[in-house]
């Protein structure tokens, strides 16, 4: 059974996700300070809600200093994954800078409700153990008005009036703009990937 440390980012989905991991045969356990990511072999950190609030909760609790340098696999849910660039317009806040970019407002239209809630299709752009098994044409749910650009580090994509990056990994460093808890098939084969992961 794998442990996962869950960060207390100030989100209220603890819950939900922790409960995806235990199908999965993963034990969870919601660590609220820095300490408490000495011995997990991996580390998540989920998000709902502001970046500035969220980074602000992350620095008082040591974990902006002390994410930057773990060595273990790290997976950020939603804002989670936002927190893990370098800034974002939301706010005007300095994140993580664990990823290159900055994470911005998604543009809506008349058409076009923001913020992105509601399930949509993945477009796959590049290889990765961690989206073995989600091709394109694959259904995630989404909740958000920021969205991270698509760089050489984006796995998976996603339109919604703009094209966004839907799942990213570099090195130990992966996220997911959806929520893998509520996606059904793809959220499932994301979290079995990350309990798997072995990044070089």
């Amino acid at each position: 059974m794998t442990d996962v440390a869950v960060i207390d980012a100030g989100g209220a989905n603890f819950g939900s996700v922790c409960y995806a991991l235990e199908r999965h045969g993963a034990r969870p356990r919601i660590v609220r300070d820095a300490d408490g990511l000495a011995d997990a072999p991996r580390v998540l950190l989920p998000g709902v809600g502001a970046a500035g609030p969220a980074m602000t909760l992350l620095r008082e609790r040591g974990f902006a200093e002390v994410l930057p340098a773990l060595r273990k696999p790290l997976l950020g849910i939603c804002l989670g994954m936002q927190l893990l660039f370098d800034s974002s317009e939301e706010g005007d806040v300095a994140c993580l800078g664990l990823l290159p970019g900055r994470v911005r407002k998604l543009v809506g239209g008349p058409a076009l409700r923001v913020p992105h809630i509601g399930w949509n299709t993945l477009e796959q752009v590049a290889a990765s153990p961690l989206a073995e098994g989600i091709g394109s044409g694959e259904h995630a749910y989404f909740v958000h008005g920021y969205a991270a650009p698509v760089t050489g580090d984006c796995v998976a994509a996603c339109t919604h009036g703009q094209r966004f990056a839907a799942v990213v990994a570099r090195g130990r460093i992966a996220g997911a703009q959806f929520h893998p808890e509520r996606s059904s098939v793809s959220g499932a084969r994301l979290l079995r990937n990350f309990l798997q992961w072995k990044p070089s």
